[in-house]
């Protein structure tokens, strides 16, 4: 599961020539793993293969238009959590103080909130962790299996496979609720313009609040500040 959790982070990282390189090192290493299913398997081979089959330069542009220019995309958790308010920085920083009391170190500039990055971090971790922070999320990776479906992208590949390692459902009226978020074209810069400007920014307690599963997640991360015993698991 570590391996495979590894490989998924990989995929849904900005591409790089060495990962498209890296084609049949990742097939290797999920052709090792017994506990993921034939489907799974599959959809992520067709996503190696794909991004493979992309020069550098298409597979930047494709993932960019994706996932940085289409807010409802975004590798973010808590951008689907909590927007823009200031409850998302709250959250960050709890994030980050668990990375710490795991032992797990991340670069300064990286935002701890960012899907590969936190899919690298449950590579350290049990199963027992990975199924129980995967469930916490899973209302987000979920929705964002639901809207690159209807964009026809092959990246919904990578969220099925950790809808499937969660080994449990989303819960419905959650999804929705992110689903309720409008699309925007993201080469219509005005439409892009007028959403920012509108954002509702909310300070305090209840900014975001039984947005994450409810507030599951940020519980949990709040936990392990109280926890001095935890050794680092790496």
């Amino acid at each position: 599961m570590a391996n495979t959790l590894k490989v998924i982070s990989a995929l849904l990282s900005y591409p790089s020539q060495a990962l498209i390189d890296a084609g049949p090192e990742l097939r290797e290493v999920l052709a090792s793993d017994t506990n993921l299913g034939k489907k799974e398997k599959a959809g992520l081979y067709a996503l190696i293969e794909d991004i493979a089959a992309l020069n550098i330069y298409e597979a930047e542009e494709r993932y960019v238009q994706l996932f940085d220019r289409t807010r409802t995309l975004s590798l973010h958790i808590f951008e689907h959590v909590h927007g823009e308010s200031r409850d998302r920085g709250q959250a960050m920083v709890d994030l980050a103080t668990m990375y710490e009391a795991q032992g797990f170190d991340i670069d300064a500039k990286e935002l701890p909130d960012y899907i590969p990055l936190f899919l690298e971090y449950l590579s350290t971790q049990s199963g027992e962790e990975v199924h129980n922070l995967l469930g916490q999320t899973l209302h987000i990776t979920s929705a964002l299996r639901e809207r690159l479906q209807k964009r026809d992208s092959i990246y919904a590949n990578a969220l099925m496979a950790l809808e499937a390692i969660a080994g449990t459902t989303a819960d419905p009226k959650a999804v929705a609720e992110i689903l309720k978020e409008p699309e925007v074209d993201p080469d219509d810069l005005e439409a892009l313009d007028e959403i920012w400007e509108e954002e509702a920014v909310t300070f305090g307690q209840n900014a975001g609040e039984g947005q994450c599963g409810p507030d599951k997640l940020r519980t949990q991360l709040r936990a392990y500040q109280r926890r001095p015993d935890q050794q680092p698991n790496v």
